[in-house]
């Protein structure tokens, strides 16, 4: 005997928000762990990364897929305002994710692994800052740029996954989210960029 159609239609809706609920809450418990673990250190990047702002300095950003929209999200927020009720200066942020000509011809002349540390050559001086994500912290591109900015003089930040990576290793200073799934990661390094652009607003207002 066959099972209705509608009957087939509640028990994958059902299955779908058996799915939704779990990540919800997977999300939730990892953010309750950085709760604890790494609030000190989003504070101390903020610190870090406001005190360049207010020097003269300028923040340049860079990551890969979910994490180049997290370098432009966060560099949004620097450059217009996070809050809507901010009355405070424009700050200048840079995502190197953006510009097309830049990124393809880097890419074509240097190879990918350089799209990133070319464009640190060319716009970073000596106490700017890097803030750099990804998730694995092993991409190549992400590294790179990360070594440039440190001869150049400038502060290193990663925002990393998993076990953190290379980049966890040859940056300044690294927070690193515990955790292996991609997504879970992505959706803590928004909240700690969120986290960073308020604090760094506040002491602009």
């Amino acid at each position: 005997m066959s099972v209705p159609p509608e009957i087939n239609t509640m028990i994958k809706k059902s299955t779908q928000i058996s799915i939704a609920l779990a990540q919800i809450e997977e999300s939730i418990a990892l953010k309750e762990k950085i709760k604890f673990e790494l609030s000190e250190k989003i504070v101390e990047f903020s610190g870090i990364l406001g005190n360049c702002l207010k020097k003269g300095g300028k923040i340049l950003l860079c990551g890969n897929g979910g994490s180049a929209a997290d370098a432009q999200h966060i560099a949004g927020e620097l450059v217009v305002r996070l809050k809507s009720s901010s009355k405070r200066k424009a700050l200048p942020a840079i995502a190197l994710t953006v510009n097309s000509s830049v990124l393809t011809a880097a890419a074509n002349d240097f190879g990918f692994e350089k799209v990133f540390s070319r464009q640190v050559e060319a716009l970073g001086v000596k106490g700017d800052c890097l803030l750099a994500f990804s998730t694995s912290g092993e991409s190549s591109n992400v590294n790179s740029a990360v070594k440039t900015s440190r001869k150049i003089g400038m502060k290193t930040l990663a925002l990393s996954g998993k076990d953190g990576g290379e980049m966890a290793r040859i940056a300044d200073f690294s927070i690193t989210i515990p955790s292996s799934e991609t997504q879970r990661i992505q959706e803590v390094h928004i909240l700690i960029g969120h986290i960073i652009c308020d604090l760094i607003e506040r002491e602009f207002e």
